[in-house]
């Protein structure tokens, strides 16, 4: 099977051992960060450092002339990837025989949401979510779609892998998190997603429900999960405290919006990309979930991108539902941790890539190469092998 191991700029940049310590893992390809949020990364073998703090969610290459004299443009990256920083590592990673694809995140960005916080989620609390733009604002939309194709069609890369091309909700690790006090669940993590910015107030009219009404009632239905009374069965459960036509009400809304900025991005990337250019999304296929793997309809995601990534740390079984779905040419990747600090396990990924192949993969993505240990990538040139 085709494998592509996530690597960071700045795991190669200063580091000249490590394209060919990537390639002789046995990976076909690396997928390497042109945008990427704010992080603290290990960089375990780096001759220079162990430590690269990514203040902010920023860009690893120079932006074009498109953002001048706009509000909402990407960042440039500090001391920890400048200059063109992608490039420099895309040219080292080819010139060690790897394909190189860029791996492009969008709606995650937690210094917009502060410099503009008018850009992002409003919960039925009133509280922002400064992590997550809103993906229903125009100007928002017209953003994401613009960065996708900017960020996605590097010079000399193959392709792409978008990442949170969707709704993002509570679930984001915040410096010294502390929201793990309550199990929320699937419902509850739902509820506390739904936004009531102005455009998402006015989506909702558009779907015949009165916006204050509708906050008041999800706070009304998350009461007994604060308390920790309530059970938690997935969409039913929501069905049943919001009841059926208002739960369905905001999925509508909701999907649309994400199902028309997944369509707008994937085209705004192929009409910037040369032909033959791989345009995959991480996607979970359950609609209403949020987060990183955006919550797609799978047969829709599969007729508007090549494939999908899929997480499958916790099993195979979200490969199912994109498989019954896929052409012959679909790329379905099934995505590994292989870091056992992260919970990651390299010791099982033959067997691993096995159950994903009886579930429809056809290629795999390991994450993450750069924060792996030496005895975690043992494991894996051993299962690849």
């Amino acid at each position: 099977m085709r494998t592509s191991a996530f690597v960071y700029p700045w795991d190669v940049n200063g580091d000249p051992g490590a394209p060919h310590r990537f390639a002789a893992l046995g990976v076909d390809q690396v997928t390497l960060a042109s945008a990427y949020h704010s992080t603290r990364a290990l960089t375990p073998r780096h001759p220079r450092r162990r430590i690269v703090t990514a203040e902010h969610a920023a860009v690893y290459y120079p932006t074009d002339d498109r953002w001048a004299g706009r509000r909402l443009r990407p960042y440039p990256a500090g001391d920890w990837a400048p200059g063109d920083a992608f490039g420099e590592a895309a040219e080292a990673l080819r010139d060690a025989g790897l394909d190189v694809h860029t791996w492009v995140i969008l709606a995650h960005n937690s210094r917009l949401g502060a410099e503009h916080p008018d850009t992002s989620v409003v919960n039925a609390y009133g509280d922002r979510y400064p992590w997550a733009p809103c993906i229903a604002q125009p100007a928002t939309r017209e953003y994401l779609t613009d960065l996708a194709a900017e960020a996605a069609v590097r010079p000399g890369a193959a392709g792409t892998e978008l990442e949170s091309l969707g709704w993002y909700g509570l679930q984001h690790l915040h410096a010294h998190d502390k929201t793990a006090g309550v199990g929320l669940g699937d419902a509850g993590q739902y509820l506390m997603a739904l936004c009531f910015c102005p455009a998402c107030r006015a989506g909702y009219g558009e779907q015949g429900l009165d916006a204050d009404e509708l906050a008041a009632t999800v706070r009304d239905a998350l009461e007994p999960l604060w308390r920790g009374a309530a059970d938690d069965a997935g969409w039913p459960t929501v069905e049943k405290l919001l009841g059926e036509p208002v739960a369905a009400a905001t999925r509508a809304w909701r999907d649309d919006r994400a199902r028309t900025l997944q369509e707008a991005a994937v085209a705004a990337v192929r009409a910037a990309a040369p032909e033959g250019f791989q345009v995959l999304l991480h996607a979970d296929p359950v609609t209403y979930h949020c987060g990183a793997n955006a919550g797609v309809d799978p047969a829709h995601v599969l007729s508007v991108a090549d494939g999908v990534v899929v997480p499958c740390a916790g099993g195979t079984a979200l490969l199912a539902p994109f498989a019954e779905h896929a052409r012959p040419d679909t790329v379905l990747a099934a995505n590994f941790t292989v870091v056992s600090g992260m919970g990651g396990s390299p010791g099982t990924l033959a067997a691993d890539t096995v159950r994903a192949r009886d579930r429809g993969a056809t290629e795999l993505r390991l994450y993450h190469a750069g924060l792996a240990s030496d005895g975690d990538l043992a494991a894996v040139r051993e299962a690849l092998r």
